[in-house]
């Protein structure tokens, strides 16, 4: 019972430790790290480069799998680039694994306590970060120190060494007992750690390591698969990728590569198995992404099959999932994106609204009421996305920015509700048969192009985060302002003139009060961009 309590107590330090590393990472990564993916386009080497470069930040194959699940489903990504990100993961990986065999765990005090003291006294953002990060680096090298020390004793039971060994006359088993354990701890990096820390121990050779490699290899495929249930098609037909990808180098290394591998890794560290080991999954991922990377058509042809039908039609949320939340920056960039798109929703619904007030169009106020239920599901996903974002670890002019996205999600569900408002006066002036003067046409017309100018300014003003656009767009809402007025009172001469009937006169007036408010909101729109702007100079 000691021994299984130090292991676990040595395991989950050794997460813990990975995950304080990779949050630290992440958080000097910053903004750098959305740039990163961005880089990637349909060359399959640079693909490979990124995914690679990402692992070692997010420490994590799983995770970067994960996300690309996630980024896949969110419609940001093609197959095709997935695939290449997804043989880069396996590759970053195993950075990890060479870091651990340097054995440097007897500096791992030293190392917390100088970063602990630079965490605590230094003023610089960046500089706290990359200390966070050094911590979570030494407390996983005396995680790893911990598991060691609590296998010591497993020498003396010769049923254990024997069942170690065993794996070796017959690979399949040591195959499944690396499936199993990566299976139970969602991570191809812990298991890994174990199977090191009984080789730092002498309780495994490289011939019983090897087959548990692969198996750990093929355990890590289970996270992306759990992960892409409920998710679209081509999320799945993602995972089944990196499902074939794995069990292809699994074959190619079992039945073809294995005497070769050990010959190769004994060379290059004789008598040293936990570096064999590190050396190993540095060979099988690269060898593995070197031989099907020209063949990465034909897995996605294959990943088709396994996965049949057409694409899924995006209802609703089109661009944030749950799955990105691992790495923050690029979560929040995919919520700005949900937030845009949420805007040009909305701005839909205000264009058909205001041509069902003009055509008199049944369909188009058919069309507006309905686009305002996704408009409203939008915000409640939204503002659900946020409060998980915020809960995570993000720099500084992160969290100004997600708080900033409440509000504008907010201004923007308010828009829709006033697009809802006009295309309710539409029904009205269509079922009561109103007509407007030409004059009040004119003026509706005015301040209609205004208002959507406005609006559209601000959308794009958040997307570019462009300072001129959003001088733009604050004049435009106090032209709106004096139009508004000018034309309220316009119309209630017309009124008194008895130009214009009464119950279209009230419709009139509604109308351009709508347009007003919707032009307030545009400004609030463009606030928060320029707010934005201002917390990423500090």
């Amino acid at each position: 019972m000691e021994i299984a309590f130090g292991v676990l107590g040595g395991l989950g330090l050794f997460l813990y430790g990975m995950h304080v590393m990779s949050s630290g990472l992440q958080k000097v990564a910053g903004n750098k790290l959305k740039d990163i993916i961005s880089m990637l386009t349909s060359n399959r080497i640079m693909g490979v480069a990124v995914g690679a470069l990402v692992t070692a930040v997010v420490q994590s194959s799983s995770a970067t799998t994960v996300m690309v699940v996630g980024f896949v489903n969110a419609g940001m990504m093609q197959l095709a680039q997935a695939a290449s990100l997804i043989m880069g993961a396996n590759i970053g990986t195993t950075i990890t694994a060479q870091i651990i065999t340097f054995k440097i765990d007897r500096f791992a005090p030293v190392i917390i306590g100088i970063a602990v003291g630079v965490w605590l006294f230094s003023k610089n953002r960046k500089t706290k970060q990359l200390a966070e990060a050094f911590i979570g680096f030494g407390m996983l090298f005396i995680g790893m120190k911990m598991m060691g020390d609590a296998l010591r004793p497993m020498r003396e039971f010769e049923a254990f060494k024997n069942i170690l060994i065993s794996f070796a006359e017959n690979p399949f088993l040591g195959i499944l007992a690396g499936f199993g354990i990566t299976v139970m701890v969602q991570s191809s990096t812990a298991s890994t750690g174990i199977l090191l820390a009984l080789a730092m121990e002498g309780l495994i050779p490289i011939e019983s390591g090897l087959p548990i490699l692969f198996g750990i290899n093929l355990g890590t495929t289970v996270t992306a698969i759990i992960s892409s249930i409920g998710a679209n098609k081509t999320a799945k037909r993602a995972a089944a990728f990196h499902f074939l990808f794995n069990v292809i180098g699994t074959v190619l290394f079992v039945f073809l590569l294995r005497e070769p591998t050990y010959h190769l890794i004994k060379y290059l560290s004789p008598g040293d198995v936990p570096r064999q080991i590190a050396n190993a999954h540095t060979i099988f991922n690269i060898t593995t992404t070197l031989v099907l990377l020209p063949f990465t058509g034909y897995l996605i042809k294959a990943a088709f099959r396994m996965v049949p039908g057409g694409a899924d039609a995006i209802q609703g949320v089109k661009y944030i999932d749950e799955r990105i939340l691992s790495t923050p920056a690029i979560a929040l960039g995919t919520a700005i994106k949900e937030t845009l798109h949420m805007g040009n929703v909305a701005g839909g619904s205000l264009r058909d609204a205001m041509d069902a007030i003009f055509d008199r169009d049944q369909k188009k106020i058919d069309e507006v009421m309905r686009t305002e239920k996704i408009t409203n599901e939008l915000e409640r996903e939204i503002a659900s996305y946020l409060v998980k974002l915020s809960n995570q670890n993000l720099a500084a002019s992160n969290r100004e920015t997600v708080d900033g996205l409440f509000n504008t999600i907010n201004d923007i569900e308010r828009v829709g509700d006033h697009a809802e408002n006009l295309a309710e006066l539409a029904q009205f002036k269509l079922d009561g048969n109103l007509i407007f003067s030409e004059s009040a046409i004119e003026e509706l017309r005015e301040i209609t192009d205004l208002t959507i100018g406005a609006y559209e300014s601000a959308l794009t003003a958040m997307k570019e985060l462009n300072e001129k656009l959003i001088e733009e767009v604050l004049e435009k809402e106090k032209a709106v302002d004096k139009l508004e007025k000018r034309f309220r009172a316009n119309h209630i001469g017309r009124l008194n003139a008895h130009q214009c009937v009464p119950s279209a006169g009230v419709i009139f007036l509604d109308i351009i009060s709508n347009l007003e408010r919707i032009s307030d909101h545009a400004a609030n729109i463009a606030l928060a961009a320029r707010d934005e702007i201002r917390g990423k100079r500090k």
